[in-house]
């Protein structure tokens, strides 16, 4: 009489080489991002008595809100002693139209040019696309010149449309190569049935390029959240964003240095573009995962 022999479980899988050495790299990586916003966060719950014996990295002896309290509405820019919150809602009413905007005016932009196919039409998208890639510190001046004959400089209406003229070959460039790739076939059989050029767009390839909405607008949230250099130029001394706050507050010289404020109302100013990736983070990768294979 044989007997089988047992069967065996599959063996255990080890690790190799390569597999150690990725999964350190990603360890290393994340912990060097990660050490910065640790050392804000436990600064900011220090007082400054714990703060000056020198332990950076050492958890707070007491958890203190008072920084918190104080950076939201107490840290002062100068003589004036309002926090960073008038600045937050300032960076609302900049970057939300903004970002409606330019997502709006990009996807339509993008769109036509997908169907505008003549002889060196690539071309002239290159060329159109490699103004984009221009510094837009050289246009700060002229610019400025335009927004004062206007009558919106120094005014919210002023920086939103800055934003947007900076904002649309970026934005133009993901809707039209998302775009681009869907077949043509399906937009001509939507003009056999009588659908022009916004009924197509809007019922068709916009609802298709939902990732790319979610990725546009994700980069132009987060690009103008945290400008600076706009804000500073063309919002005026009332309507300041929350990064040019944040800049007056930490430089402000006259007291004691608090170092707790000061991380605070950093943490207080990034809270929002880390939260939108976050939250959002599977959309935006599916976003980019579709304009690559798309475009």
């Amino acid at each position: 009489m044989t007997t089988r022999p047992h069967s065996r479980g599959p063996k255990p899988s080890r690790l190799s080489v390569g597999q150690v050495g990725f999964y350190a790299f990603l360890i290393l990586s994340a912990l060097f991002f990660l050490l910065p916003l640790y050392t804000m966060l436990v600064t900011s719950l220090k007082s400054m008595e714990e703060i000056r014996q020198g332990h950076i990295f050492a958890l707070p002896a007491t958890v203190d809100f008072d920084a918190w309290k104080t950076a939201w509405s107490g840290a002062c820019m100068g003589t004036q002693c309002l926090g960073v919150r008038i600045g937050f809602w300032n960076s609302i009413k900049i970057t939300v139209p903004a970002v409606v905007v330019s997502v709006s005016i990009g996807a339509i932009n993008g769109y036509a040019l997908s169907l505008w196919r003549p002889k060196g039409s690539n071309l002239l998208f290159g060329l159109l696309m490699a103004g984009g890639l221009i510094p837009y510190q050289i246009f700060l001046y002229p610019l400025v010149r335009l927004l004062a004959n206007l009558s919106l400089y120094n005014s919210v209406a002023g920086v939103v449309l800055v934003h947007v003229i900076f904002g649309l070959p970026l934005v133009t460039l993901l809707f039209r190569n998302y775009f681009v790739a869907i077949p043509e076939e399906l937009c001509k059989a939507a003009r056999v049935d009588g659908a022009g050029f916004w009924r197509i767009f809007l019922e068709i390839m916009l609802p298709m390029s939902v990732p790319m909405v979610v990725v546009a607008s994700i980069f132009q949230f987060t690009g103008i959240w945290n400008d600076f250099l706009i804000g500073l130029v063309f919002a005026g001394r009332d309507n300041l964003p929350m990064t040019v706050q944040l800049n007056n507050i930490v430089n402000t010289t006259m007291g004691e240095r608090a170092y707790n404020v000061n991380m605070a109302a950093t943490i207080l100013t990034a809270v929002v573009p880390l939260a939108i990736y976050f939250f959002s983070g599977r959309w935006f990768l599916r976003g980019v995962a579709a304009g690559a294979v798309k475009g």
